[in-house]
């Protein structure tokens, strides 16, 4: 029986969405051996450009067909979630026969059209099992910790069955966490549209005209995630640095978020979702203009920390904005259009250092510019909308 109670919804969704996130990370570790992430940063660059085009391929067809889907479905957001976890069970399955040669392909494509899908249904989920505006950065803050910490508990044990029994095993364990997905979406929320819910009661135009402006802001975010993860590697690794900076720069910069989503509501509670997203890009185009003065192995590090941490940031100033502004019926759509945009950001932003062969510096200092100039457009924009906003309403 479901909770309807904002707290229980949420926790419901919360509960549904670590042990999603668990058989995610236990797919990854059964897979990390596999053909498909065998992918070495000393490969040709066209292998690496080929890598980018598989990772973005999937955000197409979430746009194009799923995306709307997840609006209209009947039954809601919730049978969505069912199908989704359904299918990624049988989709593990899948996996468990066909690990060892190229026949892995498909199902390794399905699971990422599937992951996309439902990130981007649990993003309009969440504003329905809240009260009020004012708790979707803390929804969504919450939510990025619990993927973090669950996917970080379910690699342990995924990573001691993988070295003893191999990836079948662990395949079948991520397994075990989809079939347990399928019974908690069960109980999640119906969603309805409510033109008086109060999340987006007093709403206008002018919050889906921040929307727009604030993704142009986060697709720079998500550009800068993206070629500071290839620029830092190939520099690290052309330039033969000891393995422990490479090793720090990546798992570091993952853990990154983690921080990002624990001091983002802290954040949200001293200034608005418009003055969030020009800080989450000033403040690496800072961290970078020191690097490019300082150099060396370490800011590399402290650059690729710092660019994941306002990452995380920005997506929860813009999620908030997304999720006040649009309508309930068109925000699965909404999030699928902005989601493949933001993902083409990145894989833009992973080619440069891929086509382009820069020193550790010159490549710093172009992605300052970057990030300092979108910084200033967007708070000068941002600005300008808020005073004229004021003056309508008065």
């Amino acid at each position: 029986m479901n909770d309807d109670r904002p707290a229980g919804k949420f926790q419901s969704l919360a509960i549904t969405h670590a042990v999603m996130t668990a058989g995610e990370a236990s797919m990854v570790v059964a897979l990390a051996d596999s053909f498909f992430f065998d992918v070495d940063l000393d490969a040709a660059r066209s292998r690496l450009l080929a890598f980018l085009l598989i990772g973005f391929t999937p955000f197409l067809l979430v746009n194009g067909k799923l995306g709307p889907l997840v609006d209209r479905l009947r039954g809601g957001r919730r049978a969505m979630v069912v199908i989704i976890a359904l299918t990624r069970l049988a989709v593990q399955v899948g996996m468990i026969f066909t690990a060892g040669g190229i026949a892995l392909f498909p199902f390794v494509f399905a699971a990422l059209v599937l992951q996309k899908t439902y990130a981007v249904t649990k993003q309009a989920i969440v504003p329905t099992v809240v009260s009020n505006a004012e708790e979707l950065v803390e929804a969504n803050s919450k939510l990025g910790r619990i993927a973090t910490l669950t996917g970080a508990v379910a690699v342990l044990p995924a990573a001691g069955i993988q070295r003893v029994l191999g990836s079948g095993a662990t395949l079948a364990y991520g397994a075990v966490f989809f079939g347990a997905a399928v019974l908690l979406a069960a109980r999640l929320p119906r969603t309805r549209r409510n033109p008086r819910s109060r999340v987006h009661a007093g709403t206008s135009s002018t919050a889906h005209d921040e929307a727009h402006m604030g993704w142009i802001a986060m697709a720079v975010l998500r550009f800068s995630q993206g070629f500071v993860l290839f620029q830092v590697a190939l520099w690290f690794r052309g330039n033969a640095a000891p393995q422990i900076w490479l090793a720090a720069a990546v798992g570091l910069g993952a853990m990154a978020p983690f921080l990002g989503n624990t001091v983002g509501p802290v954040i949200r509670k001293r200034v608005d979702v418009e003055v969030m997203l020009t800080t989450a890009l000033a403040m690496p185009a800072v961290v970078a203009v020191a690097a490019t003065v300082l150099g060396g192995y370490l800011m590399g590090v402290v650059l690729s920390i710092v660019v994941n941490l306002c990452g995380a940031i920005g997506r929860l100033a813009f999620e908030s904005i997304v999720q006040t502004s649009d309508e309930d019926e068109g925000r699965g759509a909404a999030f699928a259009w902005f989601e493949t945009r933001f993902q083409l950001g990145w894989v833009a932003g992973a080619a440069v250092p891929i086509l382009i062969e820069m020193s550790g510096v010159v490549g710093l200092g172009y992605l300052a510019v970057v990030l300092a100039v979108a910084a200033v457009m967007y708070g000068i924009v941002s600005r300008g909308d808020a005073r004229r906003n004021l003056a309508i309403r008065r």
